[in-house]
């Protein structure tokens, strides 16, 4: 295997599937069934999951709200996401913690980094829920952040795109996709990788990121082998 220890980051929307709203538990379960495959291979995986499925929905629904209360509001989302995703992870058998930013005691521990690095090196997949627990911040950068904290060797951001593209390929068919590019390419060109933020931290701690297509079965664990050439790579 390429990897020891991986962050993978998700998006809330990528749970949605075929839905516009909520969580679509067929792709829920195909989540799952991949990130066993990897666990059971001896990878050590930790998981930050995005709210967008359900913020989105509140946002359309009653705009208007406080910037502040809109992003806790988010982090709650990340902690439903992030119990479904265990709820499917225990199905198949698979032995995971919860952790988050904000303490809720009765459904997760409190995130304390030297209790995340031992259960991963136990072999339990470690989901990160509620950001950083803090407004004003993705979780693209609590994904980073907790990286670093872990010390994971990789990011790995699971979208439905096949990687990065020199524009959105969903609107442009001539789109040209980076197998290889650079933090520096990234900050010049302005590409849509992750918040600024997160790219910082990920350059400053020479953090590599990988984004592929998680919705295509098997990419996750070519991924994590290193044998085939999936998504791109944000190198130094």
């Amino acid at each position: 295997m390429a990897y020891k220890r991986i962050l993978l980051k998700l998006s809330g929307e990528s749970l949605m599937g075929e839905k516009q709203f909520g969580i679509d538990h067929n792709r829920l379960d195909q989540y799952a069934v991949e990130i066993k495959e990897i666990v059971d291979a001896g990878i050590e995986v930790a998981i930050v999951i995005g709210g967008g499925n359900f913020f989105r929905g509140i946002q359309e629904v009653d705009g208007g709200i406080d910037r502040v209360q809109g992003d806790y509001m988010g982090m709650l989302a990340t902690v439903i996401n992030s119990l479904a995703l265990q709820s499917a992870l225990e199905k198949h058998d698979v032995y995971t913690r919860l952790q988050t930013a904000i303490k809720m005691e009765q459904i997760a521990e409190p995130y304390i980094r030297r209790k995340a690095v031992r259960h991963l090196e136990k072999g339990r997949v470690v989901i990160f829920g509620a950001g950083t627990g803090n407004p004003y911040f993705t979780t693209d950068t609590a994904a980073s952040l907790r990286a670093v904290e872990v010390e994971a060797d990789v990011i790995l951001k699971g979208t439905r795109v096949d990687g990065i593209y020199d524009s959105d390929p969903e609107k442009n068919v001539d789109a040209k996709k980076y197998e290889t590019i650079t933090f520096s390419e990234v900050y010049e060109k302005g590409l849509n990788v992750m918040d600024m933020t997160a790219i910082t931290l990920c350059n400053e701690n020479k953090l590599p990121i990988i984004v592929f297509d998680m919705n295509n079965s098997g990419n996750l664990k070519k991924v994590v082998m290193g044998n085939e050439k999936v998504g791109t790579l944000v190198e130094f």
